[in-house]
């Protein structure tokens, strides 16, 4: 495993600077998420851990030691893409060996390796088979596999379940989560654009925007005490309601953040806000009601188990005590945002 620092690391392509000085350290055998929209640097980063993209300016650490000039073959890293980058004429056995085969590895370590690995992952009924024959789930843990057999200080997966099914998608993160279990030894270090990914699998979320941190915690820090509006908006399904003007002034703040989780339908008058019911989601445990109340968006409310609300129901709700979010006018906290109303 090894500990990863960033000190002040940038990225540069001619005069556009994509990664603006980030400071970050991942911890041994840590599982750290990179999340973030398009564009704002999350895989640029990761390329230049891996060594694929050289550092404008900065430096990174494994271990202590200097990398920024190692090349990455000597970093000790194995890297999965979502485009599973297999070769399509060597069967799941000689792709997951391929790499120890260029190293001039012993042929039974090699074998012992490769046996493990993909009985770890549930495909050594494929080892025999081309990837053709494999589905899009199947190829994946084979490119899993491979960077397996590896034995690196250091994983990076840069969107690896991004060209999967839903279904496929849920499994192949059961199993990303099961690696992350068996091997507690090896720093993980995964780039998604989906939050429940990250949710679901990271010890730490790095939250990135516009190429530099926004915040980095647990999921639960991120969740219960965003930093910011835009960290609030963007942990969480569905993204927590935003109120402003009248709304945010009752509660001494330019927005009022608060999820949908946290409001609650009240008998008739006994809530603090009033709306109408224009929409409704029914997904099966849950059904989420679109309450107009004359805000920007409607708000979303969201009710446990079957609840019969029709469309143009006129509904009372009420948001928890001390689950309120307030921001200022530059969108960050203000002082006891959490404190109960």
């Amino acid at each position: 495993m090894a500990n990863i620092q960033l000190r002040n690391v940038t990225k540069s392509y001619g005069s556009v600077t994509v990664i603006k000085g980030i400071d970050l350290e991942i911890k041994r055998g840590e599982f750290m998420v990179f999340v973030g929209p398009s564009g704002c640097g999350k895989s640029t980063l990761l390329r230049l851990i891996s060594g694929l993209e050289n550092i404008s300016t900065g430096d990174l650490f494994f271990d202590g030691e200097r990398v920024n000039n190692v090349v990455p073959s000597k970093r000790g890293i194995a890297m999965v893409f979502q485009s599973y980058a297999l070769y399509p004429h060597m069967k799941v056995y000689d792709n997951m060996a391929f790499g120890m085969k260029l190293a001039g590895s012993n042929k039974a370590d090699m074998d012992a390796r490769v046996r493990r690995a993909a009985s770890m992952l549930q495909i050594d009924h494929l080892l025999d088979r081309l990837p053709k024959q494999l589905s899009g789930g199947q190829r994946q843990r084979v490119a899993i596999g491979r960077a397996i057999v590896r034995d690196p200080r250091v994983f990076l997966f840069d969107e690896p379940l991004s060209n999967l099914d839903a279904a496929l998608r849920v499994q192949t993160r059961l199993e990303i989560a099961k690696l992350h279990h068996d091997m507690r030894d090896v720093t993980m270090i995964y780039v998604t654009h989906d939050q429940v990914e990250a949710m679901t699998l990271a010890d730490r979320i790095c939250v990135l925007r516009d190429g530099l941190v926004e915040q980095v915690g647990t999921p639960t820090e991120l969740y219960d005490h965003p930093n910011s509006i835009f960290v609030a908006g963007f942990i969480g399904s569905p993204k927590m309601n935003f109120l402003e003007g009248e709304f945010a002034a009752a509660h001494r703040c330019a927005t009022l953040g608060v999820r949908a989780e946290h409001i609650d339908v009240v008998p008739a008058g006994a809530g603090l806000w009033t709306g109408t019911v224009v929409h409704t989601e029914d997904l099966g445990s849950d059904n989420y009601l679109f309450v107009e109340m004359g805000t920007k968006e409607p708000v979303i409310v969201r009710q446990p188990g079957k609840v019969a609300i029709p469309e143009g129901t006129t509904v009372s709700l009420q948001p928890r005590p001390g689950m309120l979010h307030r921001f200022d006018d530059s969108g960050r906290p203000v002082q006891a945002a959490m404190a109960a109303e």
